[in-house]
């Protein structure tokens, strides 16, 4: 089920649909973000560098465990073919074969069982779906801008400004701290 991750073109195999989720809402502000900017800073960046790369699962998974397997191979591809110092590199991975009534299990569980080891790694991997996924945005809250038209995974190095995103678990915020010394604290 593992599918190469190619550069992103907006013809790689994705939707019209995710093309302009990418570029007219993660590249875009948004009036209920609660700051200024686009909704993903990174991705921007990402596509001006082109150091964004897509990965289409097209088979579904049956079960958590499965998308979580497939996700530990795209951790190491990453880890394995991207420049550590590299901010702006980023990978989404779609599974447009999950649909609405198994995103809960097979993305939102896999990512919250994923977190650690992504992390541990000095990586960030993020849940988008059109539930949305029920995380709300850090300066609002009633604002779900974790939306995609496409169930996805999303992976990018960590920064130093995802302390809010790490600082309510201990291991995650041991991980972040030996990548970040002289980051935020809590």
């Amino acid at each position: 089920m593992f599918a190469t991750p190619v550069p992103w073109s907006g013809r790689n195999g994705v939707s019209a649909a995710v093309d302009r989720w990418v570029r007219d809402y993660l590249c875009r502000t948004h009036p209920r973000l609660g700051r200024s900017g686009p909704v993903c800073p990174y991705v921007p960046h990402s596509l001006a560098a082109q150091a964004l790369s897509v990965a289409v699962v097209t088979g579904r998974p049956d079960h958590t465990g499965e998308v979580v397997g497939l996700m530990d191979r795209y951790r190491d591809w990453f880890t394995a073919r991207t420049d550590p110092a590299d901010i702006h590199q980023a990978l989404l991975v779609l599974f447009p074969a999950i649909g609405p009534g198994d995103v809960a299990w097979a993305v939102d569980e896999a990512q919250r069982i994923s977190k650690t080891a992504f992390v541990r790694a000095g990586l960030m991997i993020g849940q988008f779906h059109d539930g949305p996924p029920a995380a709300g945005g850090i300066r609002n809250p009633a604002f779900r801008p974790l939306y995609a038209p496409v169930p996805l995974l999303a992976v990018r190095r960590m920064v130093p400004s995802d302390l809010p995103f790490l600082a309510d678990d201990t291991e995650h915020l041991t991980a972040y701290r030996a990548l970040f010394p002289h980051g935020a604290r809590t």
